[in-house]
């Protein structure tokens, strides 16, 4: 089964390099990208992805308001939220959104492909250096 990916980010480089770091999984396909929220939920409704990656600051709409509107409308979607924001509350308003795990850009080249697998399969994303749920509060 091939795995579906749709790449949510408002930068043309970063939707580039997560593409690239995704291409050399076998059996996974990026589908299409996206470059703000109103973007992602039409794209999400109309392909049906496996696996968003989505971005949190981004024009239009932002990526957790994003997330709660395609968790709505694509319930078999698993969402990854994939931020420069490395702060525990983030990462709890992004859980509490409907999302999966969430992944800090700056180790993505370390943790993104466990956690797109781990979605993949609605497993539960646990990464190396995430907070814990004492540490989130």
């Amino acid at each position: 089964m091939t795995v579906r990916i749709l790449i949510v980010d408002d930068h043309p480089v970063v939707r580039h390099g997560l593409r690239t770091l995704l291409g050399v999984q076998e059996g996974w396909e990026v589908v299409d990208e996206a470059a703000d929220g109103l973007e992602a939920l039409e794209k999400a409704d109309r392909l049906s992805p496996d696996v968003i990656l989505l971005d949190i600051s981004m024009p239009k709409m932002n990526g957790l308001e994003a997330c709660r509107l395609i968790r709505k409308a694509q319930p078999a979607s698993e969402i990854l939220i994939v931020t420069q924001h490395d702060s525990p509350q983030m990462m709890r308003d992004a859980l509490e959104a409907g999302a999966r795990g969430y992944v800090v850009k700056s180790n993505a080249g370390r943790d993104l492909l466990a956690a797109v697998e781990a979605a993949s399969q609605h497993r539960p994303v646990v990464l190396g250096d995430a907070p814990t749920s004492e540490e989130a509060g």
